[in-house]
């Protein structure tokens, strides 16, 4: 049974704009539940949804084996598309293959995004906006109080809800381990290419919000305007922004929902005792990065250039025979997708897993590295972002681009990934009869589940990698991701 496109939180228009987000007025009757509901406000691309993009867009959607009191466990996903993009009706993210395998409930949401989820309005209309910066978190914590509030009316149990999430829903489902606002309205999670460490210092936040103000040609004093401009103007206005000053819109460190970064200088103690997945595919940023003209056929020279934007000059050298050494027989452009993923995404997903084991809680931590060689275009995108996505939803139907048609070993990549997704969503621990055994992480052993054809536990793979970039922090503390600037 699927329920799409039900409100769990009222309208944002007007003056909801860039307020904490208000719960669903009471209804009575039947109201119909046929169609997506309205999608974030947001620049029209391949990350958004085909829905009309409206400030209605707190919905949610909710695949069921059978609405009845089964109470089975609940798999709450966030989209991804950093927080700027995206939505909870595109096809990947269906949930009807999982609801069935499984015995789950599976639901997606939409939320507010870029200026409308992150605009810092607190140092310029005062106390009544503090939180204007993370109203888009806010609206994650909405959608959790609602699951639990009526999941059981769909066959869930709203004392075990697993939120998961890929890309900048791996992002979402950080902060919702590192907020107070969050704090017992979930039981367990799993971040997907997403780790993320560190918020937007406020300053960084004004800074847009007062270069947003110019654009429009509104006085700070008057920023209240806001509240009154069309969807398009301020999308457009956001997006101007946006590219002239190479950052965006996204979570604030405000001082209210969060008065220090998720995952530094130590993880959360708030939710220490909560099981967590944590992982990244082997070069995630042939998707960002691969659609640069060349960039697969680069030499030596050419590729080690090309990581001047992610590493200093005189570590470069070192960088590539050391990531070289790991698969002698790649090419340069693959050795620098490496290097590039490991210090865009590998070397925070790492920072997070071992602040988690440093902080002495009790809730395990599972890492993860997806390592299967997606067969299109030649095997040049090796394990490319978002490749995890048709695996974990058992939809490999839906994106053939990425995994080529089905096959016994997607069948396989299936049968392991998305296993191990519901045995986690079940009770926590994602160990099933498709895996070896996957021991939890550890500073130590640093055991990590490498998803492959066979798949195989292995403890500190690619040391060397790790120990290279171990010199570097969070590419976040600087507030803009590497690959962004």
């Amino acid at each position: 049974m699927v329920f799409r496109g039900m409100r769990y939180g009222e309208s944002t228009a007007g003056r909801n704009r860039f307020m904490p987000p208000q719960a669903p007025s009471a209804w009575a009757g039947i109201r119909e539940a046929y169609e997506f509901g309205d999608q974030s406000p947001q620049q029209d691309t391949f990350l958004a949804g085909a829905e009309t993009m409206s400030d209605d867009c707190l919905r949610i959607n909710v695949w069921t084996p059978a609405a009845d009191t089964a109470k089975r466990p609940v798999m709450l996903w966030f989209h991804g598309g950093g927080f700027e993009a995206g939505a909870g009706s595109i096809n990947i993210y269906d949930g009807t293959n999982i609801a069935k395998r499984g015995d789950v409930v599976v639901a997606t949401i939409n939320h507010r995004l870029n200026v409308f989820g992150h605009c810092h309005l607190g140092d310029v209309l005062g106390d009544d906006f503090a939180r204007s910066g993370n109203v888009g978190y806010l609206d994650l914590v909405a959608a959790m109080n609602w699951v639990r509030t009526n999941i059981s009316r769909f066959g869930g149990d709203p004392d075990n809800i697993m939120i998961y999430g890929q890309s900048g829903g791996g992002r979402k489902v950080s902060l919702c381990y590192a907020g107070e606002d969050a704090e017992g309205l979930f039981h367990k999670g799993a971040i997907q290419s997403g780790a993320h460490i560190a918020v937007q210092p406020r300053e960084m936040a004004n800074e847009l919000t007062y270069e947003l103000l110019k654009e429009l040609q509104i006085a700070p004093g008057d920023a209240i305007k806001l509240q009154t401009l069309s969807v398009a103007e301020l999308t457009a206005a956001q997006l101007k922004v946006r590219d002239r000053m190479r950052n965006r819109f996204s979570p604030v460190l405000d001082g209210e929902c969060f008065e220090q970064h998720p995952f530094y200088p130590e993880a959360p103690k708030r939710s220490s005792h909560l099981p967590l997945i944590v992982g990244t595919t082997r070069t995630e940023l042939t998707s960002q990065l691969g659609r640069r003209p060349g960039i697969f056929d680069m030499d030596k020279a050419q590729a080690m250039g090309a990581l001047k934007m992610f590493l200093p000059q005189e570590d470069i050298k070192e960088a590539f025979e050391t990531f070289q050494a790991s698969r002698p027989e790649a090419n340069p452009s693959e050795v620098f997708f490496t290097i590039a993923s490991a210090r865009g995404y590998v070397r925070d997903q790492t920072l997070l897993a071992e602040a988690r084991a440093r902080s002495g809680g009790t809730g395990d931590t599972y890492v993860y590295r997806l390592m299967w060689r997606q067969p299109v275009e030649g095997g040049r995108r090796v394990s490319q972002h978002s490749l995890d996505l048709p695996f974990v939803f058992d939809n490999v139907d839906t994106v053939p681009h990425i995994t080529g048609p089905e096959t016994e070993e997607t069948r396989a990549m299936v049968d392991a990934m998305a296993n191990a997704w519901i045995s986690f969503a079940h009770d926590g621990n994602p160990n099933n009869p498709s895996l070896p055994e996957w021991k939890p992480f550890g500073l130590e052993d640093r055991y990590t589940m490498m998803f492959d054809v066979p798949s195989h536990l292995e403890s500190d793979p690619h040391k060397a990698e790790r120990e290279f970039m171990s010199r570097y922090e969070s590419q976040q503390l600087k507030g803009v991701a590497l690959h962004r600037r």
